[in-house]
C-alpha cells in the first residue's frame, strides 16, 4: 500500500504569489483531487509576509499527517523554516543557536504557483500543480537536506539555497521596484544588475571538501575536517543544498548536488568582464557545462562562512547596490527567493536529510526502467 499517503493536512494558500494564481490554482484544480482522495484539509490563505510562520509556531501539528504550500518559492521557503523552527521549539532547543537541530515533525508538499518554483522543478521535474498533487496523494516522501543560515549572534533561518552578490542584489532592485508586474520586474532588475555589474571583496572559509571539481573535470580529494579560504573579487557566491532546476537552467543552478546526498555546492565566480559573465549564465539554459570557465570554481562541502571584507558607498545614482553594500553597511543575501541583510560574516550549516518533502528523487526516476505488464 501506500504508508505515507495522507489523511488530513495544513494548507496555506499564499494569493499574492507571481500572478495572483494561487488561490485559483488550490480551489480549481487542487481541493478537488483532496475531497476525491478523501483528505481532510484545514486551510489558511495568509494575509501578510510571516502569516504563515507565525501560525506554525502555534500550530497543533499532531492533528495533520502533512504540510502544503500553494505558491512560489518565497512562500514555500517561509512554511519549511516555520516546520522546522517549530520542531526546534518543541524540542527545546535554543532558536538562536541551533548546532544539531530536530528533524521536521511532518513533511511538506510543494503545489507550485510563482514565477520560478525551483523545488517543485527539483521534486517533479515540472511545475505542474496537478502533479504536485498526485505526489501528496500517493504520498511519495524524499528525505531532503536542509541549510542552517546564522550570524554569530543569532540564527537567521533555515534554507534550501543562498547566493550572495550579483544574484542577491538582483533580487533586492526586484524588491523595490514591486509596484511593476512579477515578469517585468525581475526581467528589469536582472537587466539592471548586469548593466552595472560589481564585485564584492568577500574572504569565503569551507570545510569538509569531498572534492574539488575544476574546469578540466578532474576531481581531487582534499582532507576533512579542515577550513580552507579563498579570497578575492567575487561577482556571485552560490551555496547550495539541492540542484535547483528550473525552467531556466534545466540540469539545475547546482547540477553535482542531489537532493539528499549529505553535502552542498559552493560556487564561486570571480570577477570577469560582462560579457564572460553573460556567457556564463547563458551556460545554465542549456546541457553544456556552465562552470567550464577559468573565473569559476565549484566545490563540494558540508560548511561554508561568507565573510565580506570591506563596505561600500550606496550608488544613490541608480537606486542599486554598489559594490554589494547598502547605506546601512549590509549586504543583500538570496535565501531560496527571500531577500535577507546581513552586515556580519554568514555560517552555512548543512544538516541531512533534515525534512521530508512530497515528491521524488527525479535523477531516481530518469534512471529507473520501469515496464506495465497490465495489457
Amino acid at each position: 500500500g501506500f504508508q505515507n499517503r495522507p489523511k488530513s493536512l495544513k494548507v496555506f494558500v499564499n494569493p499574492s504569489s507571481h500572478k495572483r494564481e494561487a488561490t485559483h490554482v488550490y480551489y480549481e484544480q487542487v481541493a478537488p483531487l483532496f475531497k476525491l482522495a478523501d483528505i481532510k484539509t484545514d486551510v489558511t490563505v495568509t494575509e501578510y509576509e510571516g502569516h504563515a510562520l507565525s501560525v506554525l509556531k502555534e500550530c497543533e501539528l499532531q492533528a495533520f499527517d502533512g504540510v502544503v504550500c500553494v505558491g512560489g518559492d518565497g512562500s514555500v521557503s517561509e512554511v519549511a523554516h516555520g516546520l522546522l523552527l517549530k520542531a526546534q521549539i518543541d524540542a527545546g532547543k535554543d532558536t538562536d543557536y541551533v548546532l544539531r537541530p530536530a528533524r521536521a515533525p511532518l513533511p511538506l508538499g510543494v503545489i507550485p504557483a510563482g514565477t520560478t518554483n525551483i523545488l517543485a522543478h527539483t521534486l517533479y521535474g515540472i511545475k505542474h500543480p496537478v502533479t504536485a498533487t498526485l505526489h501528496i496523494i500517493m504520498g511519495h516522501v524524499q528525505p531532503v537536506d536542509v541549510c542552517t543560515f546564522s550570524t554569530p549572534s543569532r540564527l537567521l533561518r533555515f534554507g534550501f539555497s543562498a547566493m550572495f552578490g550579483f544574484g542577491a542584489r538582483t533580487l533586492a532592485l526586484a524588491e523595490k521596484h514591486r509596484w511593476m508586474p512579477s515578469n517585468q520586474r525581475k526581467d528589469f532588475a536582472f537587466i539592471k544588475t548586469l548593466a552595472n555589474l560589481r564585485y564584492v571583496i568577500t574572504a569565503v572559509f569551507f570545510s569538509n571538501i569531498f572534492h574539488f571539481l575544476a574546469e578540466s573535470a578532474v576531481t581531487k580529494r582534499c582532507s576533512k575536517d579542515q577550513w580552507h579560504k579563498i579570497q578575492g573579487h567575487f561577482l556571485n557566491v552560490s551555496i547550495m543544498a539541492i540542484p535547483c532546476l528550473c525552467s531556466m537552467a534545466p540540469r539545475g543552478l547546482a547540477p553535482n548536488t542531489r537532493l539528499n546526498n549529505g553535502s552542498m555546492a559552493l560556487i564561486v565566480v570571480q570577477n570577469t568582464s560582462r560579457s564572460e559573465f553573460i556567457k556564463h549564465l547563458k551556460r545554465y539554459t542549456s546541457v553544456k557545462n556552465q562552470f567550464n570557465f577559468p573565473f569559476v570554481e565549484t566545490y563540494t562541502v558540508e560548511e561554508v562562512k561568507v565573510q565580506p571584507r570591506f563596505k561600500s558607498v550606496f550608488d544613490t545614482k541608480d537606486d542599486t547596490y554598489g559594490s554589494g553594500t547598502s547605506a546601512e553597511g549590509t549586504y543583500p543575501w538570496n535565501i531560496d527567493g527571500d531577500l535577507m541583510e546581513e552586515a556580519s560574516a554568514v555560517h552555512v550549516r548543512l544538516h541531512p536529510q533534515l525534512i521530508d518533502l512530497y515528491g521524488v528523487n527525479i535523477d531516481e526516476l530518469e534512471g529507473s526502467k520501469a515496464t506495465c505488464n497490465c495489457i
